[in-house]
């Protein structure tokens, strides 16, 4: 067969071939069989210096016709199967606006959060208000004027985290519980009389463990007045655990010592888990320690500015995340601080 015939056959094979291409990928291999360096027309292309003199010129020009009629046919091809490519990802991606929106999400309180505006709304409730204080003490408002001098052993109880401070300075720190609260609430108000909690963040060089965080938050609660007595006190937290863990709960006070009250006591709810009989969680004593109380010492009232052979006040402190693992069953406290959205999702 002579070769302008085979050209001739082949540009019909190609483009027959062609026609038949769907996609890009086969478009690529097409073009390999026919137009590629190893291709069907550069095979062809060899056997043209063997033609007579004669018969080059008219092969030659049949095999450039051949060659520009594939590569026209090449572009074309490409151009439509882009486009076709095109729509049918826009057809894949397109958004049915009659289909019923999807509901964009929603942040969630964390359970620390939760806890202390629940704790808030009880105290609101029996008359206190928020008072705020700073989480950046001076060692007199967080030990020294909570009857606190330095080196009395009471400190030992808190473990301190202290900020540096040029020489001579007065010493700066991260406040080790919200007690300090209570003199800047009592400075600002004597000789009048108030009721307020004093939530906030709190600080201590611990151990972290199941049960003890570095961080954490606490609720200091305080009122002073005329004849304000340990009665009041009692009524006033029995009050609360029953709002908190439901009316039936079985309470008690147990003596213990702070330095900044006298009386000083202990308050526990009986166990939710094991309703007194003992457990693992409650130690299997039957009963949980939720905060520490009492009345006022008379030196803090004088610190505060008030005459203690006038007025009387109690105050308390407990903390939220304490609160929230025994209403929510929470064995680490851990927990709180881990950013973990597994756990903050069952909270929503």
């Amino acid at each position: 067969m002579a070769i302008v015939d085979e050209l001739a056959a082949l540009r019909q094979e190609a483009l027959g071939q062609l026609a038949a291409v769907t996609d890009l990928d086969g478009l690529a291999e097409w073009r390999s069989v026919y137009l590629g360096k190893q291709g069907a027309l550069t095979r062809l292309s060899r056997g043209l210096g063997a033609l007579p003199a004669d018969e080059r010129p008219a092969a030659g020009q049949q095999f450039n016709q051949t060659r520009q009629a594939l590569e026209a046919a090449l572009d074309d091809t490409q151009v439509r199967l882009k486009h076709a490519a095109q729509q049918d990802a826009f057809e894949a991606e397109a958004v049915d606006v009659t289909l019923p929106g999807r509901a964009a999400a929603i942040g969630r309180l964390h359970p620390s959060t939760q806890t202390l505006r629940t704790m808030a709304a009880v105290f609101a409730d029996m008359g206190f208000q928020i008072w705020e204080s700073p989480e950046v003490e001076t060692d007199e408002y967080n030990f020294g004027l909570l009857n606190m001098p330095a080196d009395h052993p009471a400190r030992d109880m808190w473990d301190t985290f202290y900020i540096e401070t040029p020489p001579g300075a007065e010493r700066v720190l991260l406040r080790t519980h919200t007690s300090p609260g209570q003199i800047r609430a009592m400075q600002q108000y004597a000789p009048d009389p108030i009721r307020v909690i004093v939530p906030g963040k709190c600080y201590r060089y611990e151990q972290v463990t199941a049960r003890h965080e570095m961080q954490f938050y606490q609720v200091e609660g305080l009122a002073v007045g005329e004849r304000i007595t340990f009665a009041d006190l009692k009524g006033t937290l029995v009050g609360f655990a029953k709002r908190l863990y439901g009316q039936h709960v079985q309470t008690r006070f147990r003596p213990s010592y702070f330095p900044f009250t006298e009386p000083s006591v202990e308050f526990d709810i009986e166990c939710f888990l094991c309703n007194g009989a003992g457990c693992r969680v409650c130690k299997y004593s039957g009963w949980l320690e939720i905060l520490g109380a009492g009345m006022v010492h008379p030196q803090v009232l004088r610190n505060g500015g008030y005459d203690p052979d006038r007025v009387s006040g109690f105050a308390f402190g407990m903390g939220p995340e304490r609160i929230a693992m025994l209403r929510h069953g929470i064995d680490d406290i851990r927990w709180f601080f881990s950013g973990d959205e597994r756990f903050l999702q069952q909270f929503g």
